[in-house]
């Protein structure tokens, strides 16, 4: 399959091109030349898959000729070996639980699909490849996690000071080896442009590869498209024309693998774009026009984003259509206080406890339900463990919950991390330090 920037459409280049530049030259987003339908033998044959199975089907629409299927099998079943199950949350409203990975966050399955496709390709290539990441918190843990250790590829993983849980901090900066916590002065946008233009910057190139694990980088959105035809399964097919997804929003990846999800032939009726105080989609969904601004922070800190990158994929993807976008998807912003209280109510209502995000993605759903739809079947994106915002949640719900296993041993480890200004200088000598020592 070839790939175009969203700022040339005439540009073709390989999806190993795409995936170790991370970004084109010309400074837009790939963008696959078509996207491949999915078979009706494979939608109606859904449920009798396993997720790895299922990312094998579909893995193999934008992988031909690029990997050959053996690899490709191993590859899916080495990734995927946990599970994203759909949970009845009451009426006619379901979570899709993405937080069943190591690092309990969705962000596992694009990092750990995309750290597997890179090691392959850089099999047989003699220099290292850096990978570069800005994270406002999950992304974050899931590339250092996904990443560590693997051969010939080092990680820098740029965060905001100040401005991710504890847990998180952890997650991102207590690995060492092969993997750069870099903590910047400022805020998820900063350190985003800070990777935007080292990643144009040819004089990183001279001594190595150089990419972003970023939803930017084309290989994060493909795996998460998989989830979207996965949570289908674990409906009764009667269900499938009412079915509206909620997606708690930040840079946009997830929601922009949904809406390919539906190009490919996923039978979604409508999406919800769920947004926090950081509503610059919403706020364009309303008015037709784009204003970006700087980010604030909230509790569901992994949305703190105030421009999000992947906006341009949506409009590629449309071709800039205001009508067609909010034909397919509907959007809302909601704060702090309306987060914290949808967390008690649910937790009290249900038994059933979500994190500041999965709060928010439930806000939206349970919004457009009740004014545009009362007859859809709703399904919202749970993607982190409650756990990774423990000190929120328990304030919330006013009584401990458990950290599991994995977390709390990630806890009792030491931070790393290099603390930096906003500064391109700083960072540039930190990843490029043959050229800093000069």
């Amino acid at each position: 399959m070839k790939f175009y920037s969203t700022n040339n459409k005439d540009l073709r280049v390989s999806l190993k091109e795409a995936v170790l530049t991370g970004m084109p030259a010309d400074k837009g987003l790939y963008m696959p030349v078509t996207i491949p339908a999915v078979s009706q033998t494979i939608l109606k044959n859904l449920s009798g898959l396993s997720f790895p199975e299922l990312a094998y089907e579909l893995a193999s629409l934008f992988l031909d000729g690029d990997m050959d299927k053996q690899s490709l099998e191993e590859l899916t079943h080495e990734v995927f070996n946990f599970d994203a199950p759909l949970v009845h949350l009451i009426d006619n409203i379901y979570s899709l639980e993405l937080f069943h990975g190591p690092t309990l966050a969705f962000k596992d399955f694009g990092a750990r699909f995309m750290s597997r496709l890179m090691a392959w390709f850089m099999r047989e290539m003699s220099k290292e490849l850096k990978i570069l990441v800005a994270t406002s918190g999950d992304t974050g843990s899931a590339v250092a996690n996904g990443f560590y250790n693997v051969p010939g590829i080092h990680v820098y993983v740029l965060y905001p000071a100040g401005k991710v849980s504890d847990i998180q901090e952890k997650q991102i900066a207590t690995l060492g080896h092969n993997v750069t916590a870099l903590k910047v002065r400022g805020v998820f946008d900063d350190c985003q442009t800070l990777v935007k233009k080292a990643l144009s910057d040819d004089r990183l190139r001279e001594n190595a590869l150089v990419s972003s694990a970023n939803s930017i980088n084309i290989s994060r959105l493909i795996p998460q498209i998989f989830y979207y035809f996965h949570a289908f399964a674990g409906l009764d097919k009667k269900k499938w024309e009412s079915v509206v997804i909620s997606v708690p929003s930040g840079n946009f990846g997830n929601l922009t693998a949904g809406l390919m999800a539906k190009r490919m032939g996923l039978p979604v009726k409508r999406f919800v774009d769920s947004a926090n105080i950081n509503d610059v989609v919403p706020e364009y969904l309303m008015s037709g026009k784009y204003n970006p601004r700087p980010s604030r922070q909230t509790l569901s800190s992994a949305m703190d984003v105030g421009n999000p990158s992947n906006f341009v994929r949506i409009l590629d993807l449309y071709d800039h259509s205001y009508s067609a976008i909010t034909n397919d998807i509907w959007g809302k912003g909601f704060t702090d206080n309306e987060t914290r209280c949808k967390i008690r109510e649910t937790y009290e209502k249900t038994g059933y406890l979500c994190d500041p995000h999965g709060a928010v993605g439930l806000l939206g759903l349970t919004e457009y339900i009740n004014c545009f739809d009362k007859q859809a079947t709703g399904i919202f994106l749970e993607t982190a463990h409650p756990a990774k915002f423990k000190p929120i949640v328990e304030d919330v719900i006013r009584q401990p919950i458990t950290i599991p296993d994995r977390l709390a041993q990630c806890m009792e480890k030491r931070v790393q991390a290099i603390e930096i200004d906003n500064d391109y200088k700083q960072f540039f000598e930190i990843a490029n330090p043959v050229a800093g020592s000069q």
